[in-house]
């Protein structure tokens, strides 16, 4: 998509720039007080993602004669949340209103995704591992431990998962709305992974309680237990996404973590 694209579409009285993003397919457009955000090809998903309320409003959906679909949303004047935030009441319940919703899951159903398993990560990993020809001991490490408790993990309840709970995708708008956006990588899965993330990220450990309460249910060993085992995994595949494109801080940093994990793993 560019911006020759998105004048013949809106017209040339619209001011239209890049929104940023790593695949260049999103663009803000303002004329006087109005103001879109667009993007080329979103999944039919965020249609109800609008309709919960989890992300600004879709206002209309194009075909374009190259067969792209451009979506055009709400632009709002927000924030992103600071990583202080993270732990206020309205991010556990916008977080369980995702969870929960039986729309939100209905949806990813029918547009095929499959559930993530613990045993389909596990694979993931060892394969780019053996592809890399990685051999750092603290991989072999985690490996070990993950494979071990991957009959300790198995939880049958899958639900919509965001999947980058990041506060940076945390909107908060003008009117006091919050927002939840940046669904590309949504799952269907257990629901430790997003908490996980979130907790261990973001929330001192003597509040997980309770946020998990705010959340809408009762801390248990095995939530903790999954919890735990989630942020480990996910861990190790951000070194390797890190790894893959040169991120030599980010890498470095991510090891650190990933020996930190392994020395409370109980």
């Amino acid at each position: 998509m560019n911006v020759t694209w998105l004048e013949h579409l809106l017209g040339e009285e619209w001011e239209i720039f890049p929104a940023g993003g790593a695949t260049g397919d999103a663009y803000y457009a303002k004329q006087n007080d109005q103001k879109l955000f667009l993007k080329r090809n979103s999944s039919p998903f965020l249609a109800v993602l609008s309709a919960e309320g989890i992300v600004p409003k879709l206002l209309w959906t194009k075909r374009m004669e190259n067969g792209d679909v451009i979506t055009a949303q709400h632009w709002l004047n927000g924030r992103e949340l600071k990583p202080k935030d993270m732990g206020v009441n309205r991010v556990a319940r916008l977080l369980s209103k995702i969870h929960r919703s039986r729309e939100l899951l209905d949806m990813l159903k029918r547009l095929g995704k499959q559930a993530l398993t613990p045993c389909s990560i596990v694979q993931d990993i060892e394969r780019t591992i053996e592809f890399e020809k990685l051999e750092l001991p603290v991989f072999k490490e985690a490996l070990i431990f993950l494979k071990k408790e991957l009959p300790n993990v198995q939880f049958d309840e899958k639900v919509v998962c965001h999947c980058d709970v990041n506060h940076n995708n945390w909107l908060l708008s003008e009117a006091d709305q919050l927002y939840l956006i940046d669904w590309d990588g949504a799952m269907i899965a257990d629901p430790a992974i997003d908490i996980g993330m979130l907790l261990y990220s973001y929330i001192p450990e003597d509040q997980w309680e309770e946020w998990i309460l705010n959340y809408g249910m009762a801390m248990t060993p095995s939530l903790e237990r999954r919890m735990f085992w989630y942020v480990l995994a996910q861990t190790i595949v951000s070194i390797l996404f890190n790894r893959a494109r040169n991120n030599l801080k980010e890498t470095n940093e991510g090891l650190e973590n990933l020996k930190a994990l392994l020395g409370r793993r109980q």
